[in-house]
């Protein structure tokens, strides 16, 4: 961005750099679209404060309803999950404007920024990507599911939504799975829902939102590989076929890669912090699960935890955001070419 500002030309070396940044797979269009993210980030970060400021300015004076307004809208559409209030926006749960406000915010930041500047040229080009459609597909795919099994769930819990009316149930169901994926806000008491939903929860966290946007996890597209690959194994088909194309071989064992690193720091982490806290499982669970997708959300065990659990967790977080595959691969120091080539023998699986 200062880059920009002072008209600075962009090196080869920073232009590699963004291409890490961004995983993408050449340096090619990187500046103009580092230009649109700032554009994109810009736009929606204050077209949902000013969305936000008008709801709140009933409440509070016009200087403390900016500010709430402009924290929020930065912390939703950046997928943080911060939020200024002591009970996160548990208080707003039935206000259909500023429930609407910070999902829009949270989905545009976790959708990918490369998906926004597809969406936003659709009208000149006609067309999107295999990978928006994957990451829009998939997105859709788990709001839908996320919503219809927290409200099924948690109908007729007296903790979370059986107290509520109609309107309320679906405002907190809907936002629940849509937050849960990579934002941290909540409207119903995360600590009190069923062990079901929780795992739900889990699933979703450790999923996450899409390749170069805001969020953390494994990332939708990843997932979505993962379930077309085991349909085309199971169905004997050749490849991955996926809306009249055919998904390139290298990325799979890549998806396969990540959600292995991915399961094995859970998983790790998971017994450690079970060794060194009294917990319930779940909990733990959920807590790892949350830090490694930087999620945010928490059963409400996090200012218990002892000094050894809280540097696990930091630990987790940290890997999290970076990424299992790229913290591996920043640690082998020189990837030997393979020269020998073994010959092939079968072994037995399943």
């Amino acid at each position: 961005m200062f880059a920009f500002l002072v008209g600075k030309r962009i090196s080869l070396r920073q232009r590699l750099i963004m291409q890490e940044s961004l995983n993408q797979f050449s340096i090619g269009g990187l500046v103009r679209l580092a230009k649109y993210i700032l554009i994109f980030t810009a736009v929606i970060e204050v077209v949902g404060a000013t969305i936000l400021f008008f709801c709140w300015q009933r409440i509070y004076s016009p200087i403390q309803a900016l500010y709430l307004a402009v924290f929020h809208s930065i912390s939703a559409f950046c997928n943080a999950g911060f939020s200024l209030f002591s009970d996160s926006i548990m208080r707003y749960k039935g206000d259909l404007i500023i429930n609407l406000t910070f999902m829009t915010l949270i989905i545009l930041g976790g959708i990918g920024f490369l998906v926004l500047l597809e969406l936003f040229q659709y009208g000149k080009n006609g067309a999107l990507s295999l990978h928006a459609k994957l990451a829009i597909k998939i997105s859709l795919i788990l709001i839908l599911t996320g919503f219809i099994v927290i409200f099924l769930l948690e109908f007729n819990n007296p903790l979370t939504l059986a107290n509520l009316n109609f309107p309320e149930k679906i405002y907190g169901s809907i936002f629940q799975s849509v937050t849960s994926r990579t934002a941290g806000f909540n409207t119903i008491h995360i600590g009190s829902m069923q062990n079901a939903t929780l795992f739900l929860i889990i699933i979703l966290m450790f999923i996450g939102a899409s390749p170069s946007s805001t969020g953390g996890g494994v990332k939708t597209t990843t997932f979505g590989l993962l379930i077309l690959y085991t349909w085309s194994s199971l169905t004997g088909k050749e490849g991955v076929p996926l809306f009249k194309r055919r998904v390139s071989p290298d990325i799979i064992p890549k998806a396969l890669t990540v959600i292995t690193l991915s399961l094995t720091l859970v998983i790790t982490m998971t017994i450690l912090l079970s060794y060194v806290e009294g917990e319930d499982f779940i909990k733990i669970l959920f807590e790892v699960v949350s830090a490694f997708g930087t999620v945010g959300l928490s059963t409400g065990i996090t200012s218990s935890l002892s000094i050894a659990g809280k540097i696990i967790i930091i630990i987790t977080m940290f890997t999290g955001r970076i990424g299992p595959l790229g913290l591996v691969l920043s640690l082998i120091q020189k990837r030997e070419p393979e020269i020998i080539k073994y010959p092939e023998e079968k072994i037995m699986v399943g």
